[in-house]
């Protein structure tokens, strides 16, 4: 009769060689089964008027329009921030209405008008809005300013055509540029340097030269 020793060595035995089996088919399927083909990205054709000009793409049909701007277009003035559409860092203007450009697919704006801060003015001439912010250093670091100004320009556009805010007191009547009017309209667009108070008199001082 065998003692424990040998009964012992004999159930490791046992074990090593039942783990041994198993695993012997697991690895011959890995060295005979070749990895599944990775699809090729779906593409598609998307045509825009930026900044003035016709522009055709043939893009990745998960670009988003952020994207498209700044790595096909090469329009790096619009800036990726928060890419959650929380700071207003790439906000834009599409058929005259502002809107995270970092939320919405490019193919979705197919054959729209689209404005980015190269298209609102230049060096040479600049929007009324951005001289306004360099008048009054509403731009500080610099990063969310393109933003700030296509939301600005928008803005006052907003309250012009009477479209009323969560703040208007009449609804149905015509909207004043006030400053809680502009600073409820503004406040999805963050500014990290805190020159929310400059913003607001550039736009202040931009309202008061179109009333």
């Amino acid at each position: 009769m065998r003692d424990a020793g040998e009964l012992e060595i004999s159930r490791r035995g046992i074990i090593v060689g039942g783990a041994a089996t198993v695993a012997l088919p697991a690895v011959a399927a890995t060295r005979t089964t070749s990895p599944p083909a990775t699809a090729e990205p779906s593409r598609a054709p998307v045509s825009m008027t930026v900044n003035g000009q016709h522009r055709s793409l043939e893009l990745d049909t998960r670009t988003t329009l952020l994207d498209a701007l700044r790595e096909h277009l090469h329009l790096a003035g619009t800036k990726k921030g928060c890419d959650h559409g929380q700071c207003g860092a790439c906000t834009v203007i599409v058929e005259g209405r502002r809107i995270n450009s970092c939320l919405t697919l490019a193919l979705m704006h197919d054959g729209d008008r689209i404005t980015t801060i190269e298209g609102l003015g230049t060096p040479d001439k600049l929007h009324p809005m951005q001289a306004a912010f360099v008048k009054h250093d509403g731009y500080q670091c610099g990063y969310c300013t393109p933003g700030q100004i296509c939301s600005a320009v928008a803005v006052l556009d907003e309250i012009k055509a009477g479209i009323p805010s969560h703040v208007s007191e009449d609804l149905t009547g015509a909207m004043r540029p006030t400053n809680m009017e502009m600073r409820e309209r503004m406040s999805g667009n963050i500014c990290r340097c805190g020159a929310y108070s400059n913003i607001a008199e550039a736009m202040a001082d931009v309202a008061g030269e179109q009333a």
